[in-house]
């Protein structure tokens, strides 16, 4: 599923049915030249029953389409693109793109070149005083491979169009290099065999042989350079699809051997050694060393590895020899899901494409008859029907909606390439497109703002109560909870435990009935003794009274710690619960965080901060961090309502546009919620499979990292579109009123097509504007002490 419908299912009224599952299958599109193409085969898709939506990119030639599960067979989807005049298959998601790919078509534009040259060069000579102009039977005998075999994929392909009932690019090249030809072919007719009433002219007619070949000529060679400069924006995923290694060396009963990736298993022990890319995800058996993981996060820097530790498959083991257990392969490895996910990013439109969608519905067919209108106006008006054709010829052929088809989807490839490059991976376009609007951004605590490692800074015990007790009593209750505070609670206990702390340190005490209360904490029997650890929200709701232990809290959220209270009851008696104990945490901020807020600042960016934690707590955060507004004590449920609250009365009146970054489970609702959606590689997949944009190296100076991208596409997907308006606001009345050469027509349409791609292709360029390492220098001394810890007991 994915992030756009997880926000629209946020947005859903809580008592609506939830819609049927959808698939998706991706089709490879063969034979499209313009977005009218793109358009046929989108509609043909349509009208499939059982289909809820089809998409498809004419940058990358995929169409992708959802459908209720079980209700489409893949096949009839391949008949229907067939039927529309195109080519269809499923695509291999496996598939290495080939090296050449982009490149074809050269031999082609070479041979018409080589062909097209005698024709055109005696025009250029002409200006010097230099005639030498080919007689009509040798143009014709030039003109004709090129107009007939090396253009035959235009007649081809505009037949194809026409049967469908539409128009596309390769049918207005069609008609007028037609024309042009066919009236060459008139003239040449008519003065070698004059009839019977016409006087045999001394000098040959004018021929346009040479305007319809060298069009052809103009238009292959700029579909050649388009498709080199199209495989320039898909350099992302081939980067990240030649990381897979090929091979892997397995250990079975002590005995390596070298086998295809393909046939590794989870759970497989495999040995990689020094130098060597770590071919499956997995986790470090035996052996320590330094992983390159660059490739996922765009930190250069290695990281230390050793027993315990996880490795992703495409990294490189630098200098240790490494015996790992195998914990994913294939389409469930991190690389896997990473390709997978920039591809469906790069696949999807951008919300802008829609305007673009309409235009190219209505564009062919005006063009023909502004080029019908052109014809008629010059013949009727001024009775030269030689010109009113070149005229006509001159119109079509200008009219190309090549541009208008590349202008977006190019922009969102190049653009969404060059951010996972930097560890950056947005997910959909609609992510992409937005993200440049932001104008508030809200940040969750733990794990995104902070390290997300709490430790145990202080206990203090209700009065009579051992602190020992009170520490063995918590981690029981806590045994297994993956919660950062729990965490650290056991790693105090075992640390206790190990140290022999007290005659009461004794062994770990067992739980049962452990049951976690979201938001506020959790509750479990421990030997006959009922006890709950959690927020004062819990203890508030349980009627425990946390009078003796107030100065203490107070003091201790004055100073930044996040405080949870322990309180027990017997398990079988009618007496009151009362407090235990308290228990304080501190964390440290992450070493960007600071200046990711100043970062967000410099571009009018508003910061909020949503926590579960308590106000002062969370108050310390915000000041240490200069961030504008803090809501403390928000449950998870209250986070999306939060997210709300934030887009409403913003600048001036006008609805904001939020973005939510987090990490968590608890932050998945506000993630669907918010218009863009930010998620941590560092915390759950719950997170990451919501958010439409994910950091891939957990630092918050990412967040306007990302803003800064969004904003760069976005405009080149504007100016892309401005260019591409323009050539044809401009071309198409100056070819209709007599001042635009065929030749030239020709040559400006491949030029706006080329141009497209190419200022596409400058988002390549881009840098993030700040580092980890940056952050971690500007951050000043919070980086070096502990601080809070959001927190939703």
């Amino acid at each position: 599923m994915s992030a756009a419908t997880l926000r629209q299912e946020a947005h859903a009224s809580p008592g609506a049915p939830l819609p049927p599952p959808l698939e998706a299958v991706a089709l490879s599109i063969t034979g499209m030249t313009c977005a009218a193409c793109a358009g046929r085969v989108e509609k043909s898709l349509k009208k499939v029953p059982g289909v809820s939506d089809a998409a498809v990119n004419l940058a990358t030639e995929v169409a992708t389409v959802r459908f209720g599960a079980g209700t489409v067979d893949a096949a009839a989807l391949v008949a229907a693109v067939e039927k529309a005049g195109y080519g269809a298959a499923l695509r291999d998601e496996n598939a290495k793109p080939s090296a050449q790919e982009g490149g074809r078509g050269g031999l082609a534009v070479l041979v018409a070149a080589l062909l097209s040259a005698p024709l055109v060069l005696p025009m250029l000579l002409q200006p010097f005083g230099i005639h030498a102009m080919l007689p009509g039977w040798w143009q014709l005998l030039l003109a004709t491979p090129v107009q007939f075999v090396l253009g035959a994929r235009f007649y081809s392909a505009g037949w194809k169009a026409l049967r469908a009932g539409s128009g596309n690019m390769d049918l207005l090249v069609a008609i007028g290099t037609t024309a042009a030809y066919g009236l060459s072919v008139y003239h040449l007719l008519q003065w070698t065999f004059p009839s019977a009433h016409a006087a045999h002219s001394a000098m040959a007619p004018h021929y346009y042989f040479e305007a319809s070949a060298v069009v052809i000529t103009l238009v292959m060679f700029g579909k050649w350079l388009e498709a080199r400069a199209k495989r320039k924006t898909t350099e992302a995923i081939r980067a990240l699809q030649a990381l897979r290694p090929d091979r892997a060396t397995l250990l079975r009963d002590g005995v390596e051997q070298a086998v295809p990736v393909a046939v590794v298993m989870v759970g497989d022990s495999v040995v990689v050694r020094p130098g060597e890319r770590i071919p499956v995800d997995g986790e470090v058996l035996d052996g320590s060393t330094h992983v390159d993981e660059s490739f996922i996060t765009g930190e250069s820097n290695p990281v230390a590895k050793s027993p315990g530790d996880r490795v992703t498959g495409g990294s490189i083991n630098a200098d240790g020899l490494l015996l790992l257990r195998t914990t994913a392969v294939g389409a469930e490895s991190v690389l896997a899901r990473i390709i997978h996910m920039v591809e469906e990013a790069q696949a999807n439109k951008a919300p802008i494409q829609r305007l673009v969608d309409r235009v190219s519905e209505v564009f062919v067919p005006a063009v023909v008859l502004v080029a019908l209108v052109t014809l008629l106006g010059w013949g009727l008006g001024g009775g030269d029907w030689t010109r009113a054709i070149l005229n006509a010829v001159a119109v079509l052929v200008i009219a190309c909606p090549c541009a208008l088809g590349l202008a977006t989807p190019t922009a969102i490839m190049a653009g969404t390439g060059v951010a996972a490059k930097h560890g950056i991976l947005i997910k959909d376009a609609q992510a992409l497109e937005t993200a440049h609007a932001v104008s508030v951004v809200a940040f969750d605590k733990t794990g995104t703002l902070t390290v997300g490692r709490p430790s145990l800074v202080a206990l203090v015990p209700a009065q009579g109560i051992d602190e020992i007790g009170v520490l063995r009593l918590a981690a029981a209750i806590q045994a297994g909870s993956e919660h950062p505070l729990a965490r650290a609670v056991l790693e105090a206990a075992a640390t206790a435990q190990g140290a022999g702390a007290g005659a009461g340190a004794g062994g770990a005490l067992a739980a049962r009935e452990i049951r976690a209360i979201p938001g506020r904490g959790v509750r479990g029997e421990v030997q006959g003794v009922e006890a709950w650890v959690g927020s004062r929200r819990l203890m508030d709701e349980i009627g425990v009274a946390v009078g003796p232990l107030e100065e203490a809290a107070r003091v201790l959220e004055a100073e930044g710690r996040t405080v949870s209270f322990v309180a027990w009851r017997a398990a079988q008696g009618d007496g009151e619960a009362a407090p235990a104990g308290l228990l304080a945490f501190g964390d440290a901020l992450k070493p960007g965080a600071r200046l990711a807020i100043e970062r967000l600042r410099r571009r009018g960016i508003r910061t909020v901060m949503l926590t579960g934690d308590n106000p002062g707590a969370a108050a310390a955060v915000a000041k240490e961090l200069g961030l504008d507004e803090v809501r403390a004590q928000v449950l998870p449920e209250q986070k999306a309502e939060a997210v709300a609250a934030l887009r409403v009365g913003a600048h001036g009146g006008r609805p904001a546009v939020v973005a939510m970054v987090g990490d968590g489970v608890n932050d998945a609702p506000a993630l669907a919620a918010a218009d863009v959606g930010i998620a941590m590689s560092t915390g759950t997949d719950v997170a990451m499979h919501t958010a439409g944009i994910t950091l891939m190296r957990g630092d918050p100076s990412l967040v306007e990292d990302a803003i800064a991208i969004s904003q760069r596409t976005y405009s080149k997907i504007r100016q892309n579109l401005f260019w591409a308006f323009v050539y044809n606001v401009i071309g198409i009345p100056l070819a209709a009123f007599g001042k635009l050469d065929p030749v030239l027509a020709g040559a400006a349409m491949a030029f706006s097509s080329v141009s497209v791609v190419s200022n596409a292709l400058l988002l390549r360029r881009w840098k993030p504007g700040g580092t980890a390492g940056a952050g971690a220098r500007q951050s000043g001394s919070m980086t070096d002490k502990e601080n809070t810890v959001g927190d939703t007991r």
